[in-house]
C-alpha cells in the first residue's frame, strides 16, 4: 500500500470522474454546511487541527471520502486508505507502525481513512483503540450506516461523529459545472455543450449522489456521437440514457409542479386511490420532496375528511414524521398508506367551511367582546367581575350546561350523516333538545 500517492496518480484520466473531482482543499469542499459552515465544531477542529479520531456517517456519494482527504491537506498529514471490505489486522498494524515511525522522525501525522468501517469485526476494530487513543494515526471512519449500532461503542465513545445528509439538488448542480469547467480533472478540454435542463435532470434524479450524478455525466457525454463542428451536445435525452431514468413533465418552479399536485389532491378527494397514487408516484420519481406530499395529504385528511373520519389525519401527521425520519426511498411506503387511507375515507368538509365562515364574521362584522363570565378571573379579575356566574359544565349532568359563550349568537359548524360526524351531529341535536 502507499502511503504517499503521487500527484498524478490523484490526476489520472484512467480513474472516473468522480474519482478526480473529488476536492483536494477545504474551500472546494461542495456541501454539509451544517458541519464545515464558518463557526461549526468539525471546521473548527480541523483548521485548529485537533481531530483524534472522526467517523462520518451517511448516504452514498455525499463526501464522505472527499472530506477526509480535504482533513489530510489542511492538517498536512500522510493519507492511507484501506477499506474494511478487503483490509484485514494485519494491514491495520503495518499502517500503525508506519505511523509511529513517520511521527517520531519527522513530526508527520498520518490520517488512517477506513471506508465502511462498519464491516470489521469487534477484534479488528480493537485492534484500532490504543493507538487511535494516542491521536496516532487519525482515525478517520466512513459508513452508510448509524455508527451508533455498527460500530464498537469503545471506538464511537472516542470519536467525534458527524452525519454527512444527502446533497441538494443545486449542490450537484455546482459540482458538474465546475467537471465540465475543469481541464485538469474533469471535462474541461473536450468541446461539451450540455443544455441546462439535462444537468438539471441529473442532479435532482441522482437522489443527493455526487458520485452518481459525475458518473452518469461522464458516460454520457463520452459515449454521445460529435456533431459535424465536433461538438458534443448533452442533451437530456442523453442524460436519461446515461443515468437510465426518464425524465417527467414535472417542473418545481412551472404548471408541471401544480398540475400534478392538484391533480393528486382532487383524486384523494374524489376517494380514487389508484388516480392518487399514480400522482404521487409521478411526483416521487421525479424527485419531489417527500414531505412537501406528506403535508398535502396532512391538509386534505383535515379540509376534506374532517371528523367523518378523524384518524385520516392522525395517519397523515404519522406518515409526516415517518417519511421524515427514514426518508426515501422507503418514505414512500407510509406516504402510499396514508394516501390510500385518505382516499378512501369518508368525506366531509364542514370543519374547514366552519372555520372560513368564523373568519368571515370576524373579517367583516363587528368583533364580539367576551362575555364577562368567560373572562380570566385571576390578577384583578375577579375584582372586576371576570368570572362570575360562569358555570362549570363538569359539576352538571352529562357534563354539559346551556350556557352563552358569545353575545351575540354565532352558527358555523354543521355537521353532515357521514361517517364518525353523523355521532357528532346527533350529540348536538339532543343537547338542542335538552335546553328546550
Amino acid at each position: 500500500m502507499d502511503l504517499f500517492p503521487e500527484k498524478t496518480q490523484k490526476t489520472s484520466q484512467d480513474f472516473p470522474l468522480s474519482v478526480r473531482m473529488r476536492p483536494a482543499e477545504l474551500g472546494d469542499f461542495v456541501g454539509q454546511a451544517h458541519i464545515l459552515g464558518k463557526g461549526k465544531l468539525l471546521r473548527r477542529a480541523i483548521v485548529a487541527d485537533r481531530l483524534s479520531s472522526l467517523i462520518l456517517f451517511g448516504p452514498p456519494g455525499t463526501g464522505k471520502t472527499s472530506l477526509a482527504y480535504c482533513i489530510a491537506n489542511a492538517t498536512k498529514s500522510v493519507f492511507a486508505s484501506v477499506n474494511a471490505t478487503t483490509s484485514n489486522v494485519e494491514e491495520l498494524r503495518r499502517i500503525i507502525a508506519q505511523a509511529k515511525l513517520k511521527k517520531r522522525t519527522s513530526g508527520q501525522k498520518t490520517i488512517l481513512f477506513i471506508d465502511e468501517i462498519h464491516r470489521f469485526n469487534k477484534a479488528q476494530q480493537d485492534v484500532l483503540l490504543p493507538d487511535v487513543e494516542d491521536g496516532n494515526p487519525v482515525l478517520i471512519g466512513a459508513t452508510v450506516h448509524n455508527p451508533f449500532f455498527s460500530i464498537a461503542s469503545p471506538l464511537v465513545s472516542r470519536s467525534l461523529v458527524c452525519e454527512l445528509k444527502s446533497l441538494k439538488a443545486n449542490e450537484i448542480s455546482a459540482i458538474l459545472n465546475a467537471a465540465l469547467k475543469d481541464k485538469e480533472r474533469g471535462l474541461g478540454k473536450i468541446k461539451i455543450k450540455a443544455a441546462k435542463e439535462a444537468l438539471d435532470f441529473l442532479a435532482k434524479t441522482s437522489e443527493g449522489d455526487a458520485r452518481r450524478a459525475l458518473n452518469a455525466l461522464e458516460i454520457g457525454a463520452l459515449t454521445t456521437p460529435q456533431a459535424k463542428d465536433g461538438v458534443i451536445n448533452f442533451n437530456l435525452e442523453a442524460a436519461e440514457e446515461s443515468i437510465q431514468k426518464k425524465a417527467v413533465v414535472y417542473d418545481h418552479d412551472e404548471d408541471g409542479h401544480y398540475d400534478t399536485a392538484s391533480a393528486f389532491i382532487k383524486s384523494m378527494r374524489g376517494s380514487d386511490p389508484d388516480a392518487a397514487l399514480y400522482w404521487m408516484a409521478k411526483m416521487l420519481y421525479a424527485g419531489e420532496d417527500p414531505r412537501f406530499i406528506a403535508r398535502r395529504i396532512c391538509i386534505l385528511a383535515s379540509e376534506d375528511v374532517g371528523n367523518a373520519d378523524p384518524l385520516a389525519l392522525v395517519l397523515a401527521n404519522a406518515a409526516l414524521q415517518v417519511s421524515e425520519f427514514v426518508g426515501m426511498p422507503e418514505a414512500r411506503i407510509p406516504l402510499a398508506q396514508a394516501c390510500v387511507y385518505v382516499s378512501c375515507a369518508q368525506k366531509s368538509n364542514a370543519s374547514y367551511l366552519a372555520i372560513d365562515k368564523a373568519y368571515a364574521d370576524v373579517e367583516n362584522n363587528k368583533v364580539q367582546e367576551v362575555p364577562d363570565h368567560l373572562k380570566d378571573a385571576t390578577g384583578d379579575g375577579e375584582r372586576l367581575g371576570h368570572g362570575k356566574d360562569y358555570k362549570y359544565a363538569h359539576d352538571f349532568p352529562g357534563h354539559y350546561v346551556k350556557q352563552k359563550y358569545t353575545r351575540k349568537k354565532v352558527k358555523y359548524y354543521e355537521p353532515t350523516d357521514i361517517g364518525y360526524e353523523a355521532k357528532i351531529k346527533q350529540r348536538m341535536e339532543k343537547l338542542k333538545k335538552e335546553e328546550v
